[in-house]
């Protein structure tokens, strides 16, 4: 009886939460949905504070959760936990790279060009297709960018 309890024990201590969330989604991207976002060394309050973010719809790859928390990195690379609940799953995307990049009226090199966009321009991210995505600044300013001048467009 003692070993049949001591066994019992020793079984439960191995045994995986039922509330444990799944990884296999994982990464996806998301969007900073505040106005202040902090960047912490670890998954909880307690840790150092790495960055200060002040950029509503900046893109961010989620590569871990974790009660609440997620693991993320930034489009300078840095990676840090911040709480889930300041991030959307809503998609957005960042000018990167050298020199302006240009937003057409098509995808199509040959469309009429609308703006050009300095990097670190940030929007809302619409659907990509033959390297073109659709891109929301607000205000009526939308149109089409090249997919590899995005971060935050990248299929994961």
């Amino acid at each position: 009886m003692f070993r049949r309890m001591l066994l019992s024990i020793l079984l439960l201590g191995f045994a995986v939460p039922a509330h444990a969330k799944s990884d296999d989604d994982l990464p996806f991207w998301s969007a900073i949905k505040v106005k202040e976002l902090n960047m912490r060394v670890g998954p909880g309050e307690d840790y150092r504070i790495v960055w200060v973010y002040h950029r509503p719809m900046l893109p961010m790859k989620v590569l871990r959760r974790m009660e609440g928390w997620w693991l993320v990195q930034d489009p300078d690379g840095a990676k840090g936990w911040v709480l889930a609940q300041f991030l959307n799953r809503k998609r957005a995307m960042m000018v990167t790279g050298q020199g302006l990049a240009e937003m057409r009226a098509k995808p199509d090199p040959g469309a009429k060009l609308l703006w050009k966009l300095e990097p670190g321009v940030t929007g809302s991210l619409g659907d990509c297709d033959a390297g073109w995505c659709q891109v929301d600044l607000g205000e009526g300013r939308n149109g089409y960018v090249r997919q590899d001048r995005l971060w935050g467009a990248a299929d994961l």
